[in-house]
C-alpha cells in the first residue's frame, strides 16, 4: 500500500526517517556522521526546524522535530540531503543516489508519544545489538537529553522540561525511561506509522489532523487480504527496521 502525502503543522512533532539507497550504509567513517550532523545542525537553524532527538545508524537517520513552519522540515531535509550527498560522494569517489528515495515523517501527538517516540529513537542501536546501553551509541541524542553531554543540535522539547524543575532532575527522570526496552506494541505502532504516514497519536487528535488535512490519518478497517498479499523483498535486519 502506497504511503500517504506528508503533512506538516507549525509547532507539531514530527517522526522522520531518512534510509540509504538499497539499504547501504551511508555513513562509512566518524567524519561522516560529524559532517551529517554539521550540515543538520545548519540547515535546521536555517529553516527553523528545533530537534529533540536523532540517531545516525549505519544505513539510516532517524529524527524527531518540530517545525516552525511548514515548510521547515522540506527544506532541511532537502539542504541536508543535498549538501551531504555531495560531500559523501566526493569523499568516495562514487556518483549517483544515496538516498532511498524521500524521507518519511509523521506528526506526532506530543502528550501520548513524543517520549514514547524519542526512546524508540535512542534505543535503535540496542535494539539493533550494536551497543547494551543507548548511553554506549556516540551517534544520537541520548548522551545529550540523558547525561546532560552539550550539543549545538538539541533542543529540548516542553514535554521533556516538564519532567522535573531542574536540568539534573529531568535528565534522572527521563533516564530512569530506559529501565527497560519499548514494548513490541510500541514499536510497530511507532514503526508502521512512520512508514506508512500514519499520524501517531490517539483517535481525538487524528480526527483533528484529519479535519486539517483533509485525508486519513490511521488505516482504514481491515478487510479480508487479498489473494497473494505479503511483504516484498524478504524480511529485513534489526538494523533495517529500526
Amino acid at each position: 500500500m502506497a504511503r500517504l502525502p506528508r503533512f506538516y503543522l507549525p509547532g507539531q512533532p514530527l517522526h522522520v526517517i531518512q534510509r540509504g539507497n538499497n539499504r547501504q550504509p551511508i555513513f562509512a567513517g566518524d567524519g561522516d556522521y560529524r559532517h551529517y550532523l554539521w550540515c543538520l545542525e545548519e540547515a535546521a537553524e536555517k529553516h527553523g526546524l528545533t530537534v529533540h532527538a536523532y540517531v545516525l545508524m549505519t544505513n539510516h537517520v532517524h529524527l524527531l522535530a518540530t517545525p516552525s513552519q511548514e515548510a521547515s522540515l522540506p527544506k532541511t531535509m532537502q539542504s541536508v540531503g543535498r549538501r551531504y550527498v555531495q560531500y559523501f560522494n566526493y569523499s568516495y569517489a562514487r556518483t549517483g543516489t544515496l538516498w532511498e528515495g524521500r524521507y518519511r515523517a509523521t506528526l506526532i501527538d506530543s502528550e501520548a508519544y513524543l517520549l514514547t517516540c524519542m526512546r524508540y529513537i535512542e534505543l535503535n542501536p540496542v535494539r539493533a545489538a550494536m551497543v547494551m546501553h543507548p548511553a554506549d551509541y556516540q551517534w544520537s541524542s541520548h548522551r545529550a537529553n540523558a547525561l546532560g553531554e552539550a550539543s549545538d543540535i538539541i533542543r529540548p522539547h516542553g514535554i521533556f522540561r516538564g519532567l522535573g524543575r531542574s536540568d539534573g532532575e529531568r535528565r534522572t527522570v527521563y533516564r530512569e525511561l530506559f529501565s527497560g526496552q519499548l514494548s513490541v506494541a510500541d514499536v510497530e505502532t511507532i514503526r508502521d506509522a512512520t512508514n506508512r504516514a500514519w499520524v501517531l497519536g490517539n483517535d481525538r487528535f487524528r480526527e483533528t489532523i484529519e479535519a486539517l488535512s483533509g485525508r486519513r490519518s490511521s488505516p482504514l478497517s481491515k478487510g479480508r487480504p487479498r489473494k497473494g498479499c505479503g511483504v516484498q523483498g524478504g524480511e529485513e535486519s534489526s538494523a533495517d527496521r529500526a
